[in-house]
């Protein structure tokens, strides 16, 4: 690492944004840290943040291309886990890239959030299709499995853009602030963690094991939708009372 390099990874140590209190584990203290590296490369290499964001679709898409395109292997799993992995750790850069160029720009968070919601709904769609296509449980009750995830997924992503879009009407910050998180919460919500998705696919040589991660992921997921919706609808109609 040269010393360009080291100066840009310290300065994003400052710049980075709050997380929101007990973000998942996984997000905050493996791929923030793996973003922090790569969008220190990306800035030495005078990237710009949208390319960053191509950069996380391309990995994300090749991941899902190799899934149907490759029989359920060991190999194919990990090629898969890897290649998520860098996806999500890019879509962490793209974000701190801009923070360190002196901040971002409505049109990136917009493509940042689109591509998001491009992977969310796929993810599980291609897991749909896989299992069809490379497992012998493609025609049995397992396939229900991705159908459900990728609508707890989907509403999840949604939920949360809406719950700070609504807030932010009403003029309430956001609830990521610096320092908001707590590691018994982080750890305890590891489960919901999209990059544990990612790593739950070194198991796809391995069927029987893989689906019974994924069903207990999708299933600490929709418990996670469910609790959380409850406090949501709360927390809208507190700032309903607050209007009236």
């Amino acid at each position: 690492m040269t010393d360009s390099l080291a100066v840009a990874y310290r300065r994003l140590a400052s710049a980075q944004k709050g997380h929101a209190r007990g973000a998942p584990a996984y997000s905050v203290y493996v791929n923030r840290r793996l973003g922090r590296a790569l969008a220190a490369f990306a800035f030495r290499a005078g990237w710009t943040p949208n390319a960053v964001t191509g950069i996380s679709a391309l990995n994300t898409a090749a991941a899902l291309v190799l899934l149907i395109a490759l029989p359920a292997t060991v190999w194919t799993g990990l090629l898969v886990a890897v290649l998520l992995v860098l996806g999500y750790a890019w879509d962490s850069a793209d974000g701190q890239l801009a923070r360190l160029r002196g901040g971002g720009s409505l049109s990136g968070e917009w493509l940042d959030h689109f591509v998001d919601a491009v992977k969310i709904a796929a993810l599980h769609l291609v897991v749909l299709v896989a299992l069809w296509l490379r497992t012998p449980v493609g025609g049995t009750p397992w396939a229900l499995v991705p159908l459900a995830y990728s609508v707890i997924a989907v509403v999840t992503f949604f939920g949360m853009l809406l719950n700070d879009l609504l807030k932010g009407k009403k003029g309430v910050a956001s609830t990521h602030r610096r320092g908001g998180g707590t590691l018994g919460r982080s750890m305890l919500l590891l489960p919901t963690d999209f990059g544990v998705v990612c790593l739950v696919f070194v198991l796809w040589g391995w069927t029987t094991g893989f689906l019974v991660a994924y069903t207990a992921l999708a299933a600490a997921s929709g418990a996670f939708l469910m609790l959380a919706a409850v406090r949501w609808f709360r927390e809208i109609r507190a700032l309903d009372g607050d209007g009236a």
